[in-house]
């Protein structure tokens, strides 16, 4: 039974190199969206320029060509190199996945070419991580794909059948396949955009607690009760009162406010202080401050929101990711 499910494995593997080489030889990608935002913050340059590079037509024509080369040659030979050459491959595709998971979610991955557009889903990174679970279980297969056709026993068979039908239900690109054939399916009603999208502040609160970037700092917060809370366009801020190596400071937590694989990320800033009066000095009174001087806002730009966070001395489009998706 062993050696029947590790035989299984090479058959398989090498199906979905052959599948993802005619994937990207065949359908092209969409044009990169140039504006390189996520739920509407700016990722880093560097990293918008490596995205950029994935998703041109070279690097997709010249992925196909290697996963062709290492799919036929699972086929044709049983030599441990090409084995070991594609438990790397399918090792490196799974941390891609998950790094486009955390850093691009908003991209696709491009494993299948054009079919793969859409953003990178918890299927696609547990999808990649079972296949590099078969490219490992595939290094004691003793025979080569075309030999175990040749020969094909009802174990490899069963084996191969229920491994296909779990890899049809964790991939995406099935229904995008159908699309673009015009076929009948069931539709799916579309995200309404994050910045206009109402978002409940208990929802807010289930997503932070839940998200990898709370369970990290949980331990340092002062307060349950947050310091400041605040929208802006596809984020909501909440900030807490910490203690790190006995010192005060701030954590602001930013969550995302999309309707579907929301993120939440976080950073630690030092508490702003305030200014203290000089004895005998009174605050000014609104009669005593010029409101003509200076030029005038324009009350397109600013949002009570965002003057609430700029007061606190926040550079909120310039938030770290120490947390990955949260549902």
């Amino acid at each position: 039974m062993v050696t029947a499910f590790q035989n299984s494995q090479v058959l398989l593997l090498a199906a979905v190199l052959l599948a993802a080489c005619l994937a990207k030889l065949t359908v092209r990608e969409p044009a990169a969206d140039a504006s390189h935002h996520v739920h509407g913050v700016p990722v880093p340059a560097g990293l918008a320029r490596l995205t950029a590079l994935r998703g041109s037509r070279g690097m997709a024509v010249g992925l196909g060509l290697g996963e062709g080369v290492l799919g036929l040659a699972l086929l044709v030979t049983s030599h441990l190199g090409v084995r070991l050459a594609t438990t790397v491959a399918f090792a490196a595709a799974t941390w891609v996945v998950g790094e486009l998971r955390v850093r691009r979610p908003d991209a696709g991955c491009g494993c299948f070419g054009g079919l793969s557009a859409r953003k990178v889903e918890r299927r696609s990174v547990l999808r990649a991580v079972l296949f590099t679970g078969a490219a490992v279980a595939s290094l004691g297969a003793p025979l080569a794909g075309l030999d175990v056709l040749l020969d094909v026993q009802a174990q490899v068979g069963l084996v191969l059948a229920v491994e296909l039908a779990l890899f049809a239900a964790l991939s995406p690109e099935l229904s995008a396949l159908v699309e673009r054939r015009g076929l009948p399916h069931c539709t799916v009603r579309p995200a309404m955009p994050c910045e206009r999208r109402r978002s409940p502040i208990e929802e807010t609160y289930a997503t932070l607690y839940d998200s990898p970037a709370w369970i990290e700092h949980e331990n340092v917060v002062a307060s349950a009760v947050p310091l400041d809370v605040w929208r802006e366009g596809c984020w909501r801020f909440v900030v807490f009162p910490a203690r790190v190596d006995e010192q005060d400071v701030e954590i602001v937590f930013a969550v995302s406010t999309a309707e579907r694989d929301r993120t939440v990320r976080s950073a630690l800033v030092a508490p702003t202080p305030t200014p203290a009066l000089a004895p005998g000095m009174a605050p000014a009174s609104d009669a005593d401050l010029d409101l003509d001087a200076g030029p005038a806002l324009d009350p397109g730009l600013v949002s009570d929101a965002g003057m609430a966070g700029r007061s606190r001395g926040y550079q909120l489009p310039s938030v770290s990711s120490s947390g990955g998706a949260s549902s």
